[in-house]
């Protein structure tokens, strides 16, 4: 009789214990389901945060470019008319009128995100590009360097006068702008503003390697009236 109660105690415990065993294993498989449940779940959309940062940008600031323009000109008094039903031309000897201007210039490149937007950026999985507004370039300053001018001056001509010095110096100011897409100042404006941004989208949890910032085209000559800053270079 005693072996069967000590029997029955002994199995009393092996079930206590198994069922502790089962409610443990219950409760971690449902921790185990909870937490893939968890890592399921959609990321969360970080673009509209994005949009707001880089909208804070403002007209950001991207590239400065200095210029040292020489303008020439050279001319010879000419006699133009018609004599006798004929035209004719000719250079009257009284010499030659030959300057020299140095022209300095700044140039600077801007982007304004002030209208930036989610048209702006595509994603595909981790990888993010984002498409900079057109770049502009604005002419920040420029003057002649009026003790560097060298003149040639015949006896008999006369000195260049305010009204000329003021042609030439848009003539200065036409070359620069000629050469602005040999400069490389809008691609600095890209580097320079993905030097800017990429920082701020790696804070959000994407890695340097998946970002990619572009502009929307490859500018040259044509896209003048888009790229440039026209109130500052007179237009």
């Amino acid at each position: 009789m005693e072996i069967f109660y000590y029997f029955c105690i002994r199995m009393k415990k092996m079930i206590c214990h198994i069922s502790l065993l089962l409610l443990l294993m219950m409760l971690v498989g449902a921790c185990h389901k909870d937490t893939k449940v968890e890592r399921n779940e959609t990321p969360v959309d970080t673009i509209p945060m994005m949009v707001m940062q880089i909208q804070k940008c403002s007209k950001l600031y991207t590239a400065e470019y200095h210029l040292h323009k020489i303008v020439t000109h050279k001319d010879q008094m000419r006699l133009k008319g018609t004599f006798l039903a004929k035209e004719f031309d000719i250079t009257l000897p009284v010499g030659n009128r030959r300057i020299a201007i140095p022209i300095d210039a700044t140039l600077k490149a801007y982007i304004d995100f002030g209208g930036f937007s989610e048209k702006n950026i595509k994603r595909r999985g981790q990888k993010i590009e984002l498409t900079l507004p057109d770049p502009k370039v604005q002419l920040t300053s420029s003057r002649i360097n009026h003790q560097e001018i060298k003149k040639q001056l015949s006896i008999l001509r006369k000195n260049f006068s305010d009204e000329e010095m003021t042609n030439y110096e848009k003539q200065g100011r036409a070359a620069i702008l000629n050469e602005i897409p040999n400069l490389g100042i809008l691609e600095m404006a890209r580097e320079s503003a993905a030097n800017t941004l990429i920082p701020m989208i790696c804070q959000m949890g994407y890695k340097e390697e998946d970002i990619t910032i572009t502009f929307r085209k490859k500018y040259t000559t044509d896209d003048f009236p888009i790229i440039l800053d026209s109130k500052s270079f007179g237009k």
